[in-house]
């Protein structure tokens, strides 16, 4: 190891330049090629809706450690047009190195690149046209150049492309490989040989991780779970879960269906779940808005179905490929009538394999709709995580009833009233299960009811539910001191900067506690009561009207304690953004007190 070098730790990495450019295909190279050394890896997009064109832009963090945020400085940029620069400038500092693409000119000085910043100019697109007729390879030609700065060997480099571009055949490959060695010639050039990087790369444990984002995991936990059919509409960020299935399920008997719209997809859903088929559906706030008459079916007939929202920047279209949090409110409170449904919420991939486990198991031992709430960064970004072993999954069918079973019944009664809520179910088709499946509401048989008496005691037998369910459900985790005063809640991509802000904070001399709820619906008592046990709780979500803070205060939540950092343009918060928004809010309250 050289002694003039620092050791890979901890490292932000951008790259950027139009949409088309490929600056999603160096990050995720090179954050294969940091995975198979040991590194832990967090990949995250900032892209337009359109196919090409736009500034684009693409980020990793690798370290040592597990970081699921962007750190708040980025210490390598590397840019294919001009004007990613001056949007990414604000992150840089004068011990930031930036790699511009300078086949057109060098950088302007109004750039706002910092003083001291160290600025490295290599002509990647003339030489990918002068070498391959095609500009596209200057982002393979940059690979060689970033992997040489931050300290990885060539063969890694050469591993990961092999991986990347062998199933897009030999041809493709071959390119690839060329340009890679060409970015090793242009390295060699501008003084960045194989012995002389940035930082030195050891001390890694290299050993099998997954590299995954969470609508990877959700497919993988679903088909694990045994879910054998899905449908689906293509829509942002939700599309990737369909992608996924389509390519692995009906490898082990699944079937997947894109469907014409979200109407379809929720109403052909309803038809396989009673088949007693595990199903999932997954789509994001403007197709939950088109499902919800479909929902409220699913709450009336007891029919289990696991829904996936991916959310988005609303309403309406809004930014499709920006994240938010905003549907906690149609999630909770969607469709018409009273009806139970579980909306749970994972924060990292692992917890996006295991929770959609325990969602398939939640909708069918209870019989209703269970939904994952999403959001567009926990869906999309890459991460690191210990590899997952699907013989720890458990699965419970509920209480179904088979031919032998119905046999032995004197009746048979798909709705029958029972203590804990929860009727036994025999799938459409089996011998002596036939019942009636209505929207109306209905006795024990399924036949048609207005009757007083019998709506109620319906009403109240769904409802018990929620009440049975709750040993089953999700429960919190507590990350930090739980002793701290302060406290912070959050899901989903929070998670990330929420864990490190915690560590800022701790350095900084105050003490916090993250509690994590992974129940949103029905409202555990463990998240009202944090906040009446620290002295400030401080949600943080991305909507513009405090969503979850409202729905923890409406159940039980001390709302004289509850504060919110609401982000809405989106942009992802970073850890030292948050920090300041947390300090700001504990000074507010001091001199409130004073």
């Amino acid at each position: 190891m050289s002694a003039s070098r620092p050791r890979l730790e901890d490292l932000s990495i951008i790259v950027s330049g139009q949409g088309g450019d490929g600056s999603l295909t160096v990050i995720n190279i090179l954050a294969d090629a940091l995975r198979s050394v040991g590194f832990r890896a967090y990949a995250e997009r900032d892209v337009l809706s359109r196919i090409k064109g736009g500034i684009v832009t693409a980020a990793l963090r690798a370290s040592k450690d597990e970081h699921l945020s962007i750190g708040s400085q980025i210490d390598l940029i590397v840019v294919f047009d001009q004007s990613a620069i001056k949007k990414n400038a604000h992150r840089l500092n004068d011990r930031s190195i930036v790699i511009h693409d300078n086949s057109a000119g060098d950088l302007p000085p109004n750039s706002g690149v910092p003083e001291g910043a160290r600025v490295i100019g290599i002509p990647f697109s003339r030489h990918a046209i002068r070498a391959f007729r095609q500009d596209i390879y200057k982002n393979s030609v940059s690979s060689a150049v970033i992997g040489r700065l931050i300290g990885l060997s060539d063969e890694d480099m050469h591993q990961s492309f092999e991986k990347r571009f062998t199933r897009r055949g030999a041809q493709a490959l071959k390119y690839n490989l060329d340009a890679l060695r060409l970015g090793h010639e242009l390295s060699d050039d501008a003084g960045l040989t194989a012995d002389n990087g940035l930082y030195d790369i050891v001390g890694a444990d290299p050993h099998p991780q997954m590299l995954i984002t969470g609508n990877e995991a959700v497919a993988f936990g679903f088909m694990v779970a045994g879910g054998r059919f899905f449908a689906g509409y293509p829509i942002t960020p939700s599309t990737d879960i369909m992608e996924w299935l389509e390519k692995w399920l009906p490898k082990f008997g699944g079937i997947v269906r894109q469907v014409e719209d979200e109407l379809s997809v929720v109403n052909m859903a309803i038809g396989a779940a009673l088949t007693g088929t595990r199903t999932m559906v997954a789509t994001s706030g403007p197709g939950l808005s088109l499902m919800q008459e479909g929902i409220s079916q699913l709450g009336m007939a007891e029919i289990p179905l696991v829904i996936v929202d991916s959310q988005r920047s609303g309403p309406s279209t809004g930014m499709p490929t920006k994240p938010e949090q905003s549907d906690i409110n149609l999630l909770v409170y969607g469709g018409h009538g009273d009806f139970p449904r579980v909306v749970l919420a994972p924060s990292t991939p692992e917890e996006c394999f295991g929770i959609t486990v325990t969602a398939c198991n939640l909708a069918e031992q209870y019989q209703v709709p269970v939904f994952i709430a999403l959001d567009q960064g926990l869906s999309q970004n890459l991460a690191t995580i210990e590899p997952i072993d699907p013989e720890q999954v458990e699965i419970n069918r509920g209480d179904r009833l088979d031919a032998d079973a119905l046999a032995a019944m004197k009746t048979y009664k798909r709705y029958a009233f029972t203590d804990n809520g929860v009727s036994a179910f025999a799938p459409v088709g089996t011998p002596g299960g036939m019942s009636l499946v209505t929207g109306n509401e209905h006795d024990e048989f399924g036949q048609v009811s207005t009757d007083a008496r019998n709506r109620i005691r319906m009403m109240h037998k769904r409802q018990t539910k929620l009440r049975t369910m709750q040993s089953d459900l999700p429960s919190a985790i507590t990350h930090g001191s739980d002793t701290a005063d302060v406290g912070l809640i959050g899901v989903g991509m929070t998670y990330g900067v929420i864990i490190e802000a915690l560590e800022i904070l701790d350095d900084k001399g105050i003490s916090a506690q993250y509690h994590q709820p992974r129940t949103l619906w029905p409202m555990l008592d463990e998240t009202p009561e944090f906040t009446r046990r620290t002295g400030c709780t401080i949600v943080v979500e991305y909507n513009a009207t405090g969503q979850l803070a409202r729905l923890i205060a409406a159940h039980g939540g001390d709302e004289s304690s509850i504060h919110s950092i609401l982000g809405f343009d989106g942009v992802p918060l970073r850890a030292h953004e948050l920090v300041q928004r947390v300090i700001e809010i504990l000074d507010s309250r001091r001199h409130k007190v004073a």
